[in-house]
């Protein structure tokens, strides 16, 4: 067998020769500010954990007491008995929270834009994709089976362009975009895709993974931020992320939802979401309700980070959000950027190809509520020395 599997080790070869292999780090502690990785601690600047909630005690107790009344497992899929008041009630307070009509929930948000992409398009339809979509929105289109037409990044013009030259050949039209760009940090044209999408006829979705608990009044996400409610079809967000937990939802008419009840795979086949995830989930939108703070001390956590790297002298891209891409552009050099960080204390990745194109490598630093001001300050210098001894910045 050894010979037939031979590709996989000469392949293997070649992403560690490039830069490419990605070598995972084992964590042994909590998420927070500071995370013990390959038994070191270190700063933190890696995690989606955008508002710190991900060991926040009010959840930790709710996961807690979800099991100690449900158990653990849900043993069923949706559909057949995994369905539990649980699920429910978080269904409604979800689409209370972001103001939509209803929501569905599914096992993560990946498994959300496969079930949503899948169940609304076929055959004999057509996909309109932002060239720089997330991996999931990739994968979804190309099950849908439908034809696939990608525009370039956030550009609105194109995007009228490909749907005014195709749109009228199928029989239904899907504009899918990210609303926040995971890699960039930078926010879809949100209003203009939807003009464009209606004008076309065209149904619109958004995944807003990294806008739940970012964007919009309290972190309701990118489409209370743009003030659409009722112009976007399907928002598909995540509970991983902000939410501090794990989980997917899809917000939008109770028509939708209920179509997704009926024909969204993984809501049909794969367990149900664990109920200490659904409880936590809960306790998560108590905190978002009750206050911004939260939110309002990430953008300022991100603005004063953001604003001190460019002041610094790195290149930040095209960010307008915590996400604060460092641009390298070689990816042995975003390799060894990070290591040094890591000996030096600061658990921030190096991210190349195929997440993002050849020759756009960066360090992805993830800001946090969890972060405090001295912690920021800390990692600051520790880029700036890094960035010295590698001749990124100035000596």
């Amino acid at each position: 067998m050894a010979h037939r599997l031979q590709w996989i080790d000469d392949e293997i070869a070649n992403l560690t020769s490039s830069g490419l292999y990605n070598r995972i780090r084992t964590l042994s502690s909590a998420q927070g500010a500071y995370l013990t990785v390959d038994g070191r601690r270190v700063l933190n600047f890696c995690s989606n954990n955008y508002l710190g909630l991900a060991n926040h005690p009010r959840l930790v107790e709710a996961a807690r007491a979800g099991v100690t009344r449900y158990g653990v497992g849900p043993a069923a899929v949706r559909s057949i008995a995994g369905t539990t008041e649980l699920h429910l009630e978080l269904e409604r307070r979800l689409a209370k929270f972001k103001g939509s009509e209803a929501t569905i929930t599914f096992q993560s948000g990946f498994t959300a834009n496969l079930g949503a992409i899948a169940a609304l398009v076929g055959n004999e339809d057509v996909i309109f994709s932002d060239e720089l979509n997330h991996a999931s929105i990739i994968d979804g289109c190309r099950l849908s089976g439908a034809k696939v037409v990608r525009y370039a990044h956030a550009q609105v013009d194109d995007l009228r362009r490909v749907l005014k030259a195709q749109r009228a050949s199928f029989r239904r039209a899907l504009v899918i975009s990210d609303g926040v760009f995971s890699m960039d940090g930078d926010v879809a044209p949100l209003p203009d895709i939807a003009s464009a999408a209606h004008d076309h006829e065209a149904m619109l979705m958004v995944d807003d993974a990294h806008g739940e608990g970012v964007l919009g009044r309290g972190g309701r996400g990118i489409v209370d931020h743009f003030g659409l409610h009722g112009q976007v079809d399907v928002e598909v967000g995540t509970l991983s992320k902000a939410f501090g937990v794990v989980g997917g939802v899809v917000a939008g008419s109770p028509a939708l939802a209920d179509w997704l009840r009926q024909r969204g795979r993984p809501f049909l086949f794969s367990s149900a979401m664990t109920i200490p995830d659904v409880a936590a989930c809960l306790a998560a939108i108590d905190l978002l309700e009750s206050s911004t703070e939260l939110v309002d001390r990430l953008w300022e956590n991100a603005r004063f980070f953001k604003g001190e790297m460019q002041r610094l002298g790195f290149d930040t891209g095209r960010s307008t959000t915590p996400i604060t891409p460092i641009m390298l552009g070689e990816a042995t050099l975003a390799q060894e950027f990070s290591r040094k960080l890591f000996e030096a204390g600061v658990f921030a990745m190096a991210i190349g190809y195929p997440t993002v194109p050849k020759g756009t490598a960066r360090i992805r630093v993830m800001i946090s509520a969890a972060h405090g001001h001295d912690d920021l300050e800390k990692g600051l210098g520790l880029f700036a020395s890094v960035g010295r001894t590698l001749g990124v910045l100035p000596a």
